[in-house]
């Protein structure tokens, strides 16, 4: 079964208002609404996750069955919208880059799996788009030029 992070595991996932051992962490933000039980359990066998660990945190509420979507249709990437007004003013304020590009950098270090478990964490631990353009050139150097143009995008325009 695919599973999903709940509003409250969110939250958890941030302030630590939920103690999970280092394990059911780990296992925890491999949940992306892609992944399966049993493809996260393979994933982090290494670190000794079991189906216990993620029957717990089902148990806690930080995670919820994934709502089943049909693949969406390939579409042209969008134009890169100005951040800028004619006279060189930023028109997005930084809580609104912080608001597109902190999706982006998730979805992209989180598709790194184990080898960017520690840039994921980095990531999730980001609270403003300082820290975020902080982290671009690792996340760039993880990723590569080609899939880090989208938040380079949501980053800088």
């Amino acid at each position: 079964m695919i599973y999903t992070k709940t509003e409250l595991g969110q939250s958890a996932l941030q302030d630590r208002s939920i103690p999970m051992t280092p394990r059911q962490r780990s296992a925890f933000i491999m949940f992306d609404g892609k992944r399966s039980m049993e493809e996260v359990v393979k994933a982090t066998a290494g670190l000794g996750v079991t189906a216990e660990d993620i029957s717990h945190l089902l148990s806690l509420g930080l995670l919820a069955p994934a709502a089943v979507q049909p693949p969406a249709p390939p579409t042209a990437p969008a134009p890169a919208v100005s951040a800028h007004n004619a006279d060189g003013s930023p028109t997005l304020s930084a809580q609104e880059h912080y608001s597109r590009a902190y999706p982006i950098a998730t979805r992209l270090t989180a598709g790194l799996g184990l080898r960017g478990f520690r840039l994921n964490l980095a990531v999730e631990a980001a609270t403003d788009i300082d820290k975020l353009k902080e982290l671009a050139p690792k996340i760039k150097e993880a990723v590569g030029p080609e899939k880090f143009k989208e938040l380079e995008n949501a980053l800088y325009f």
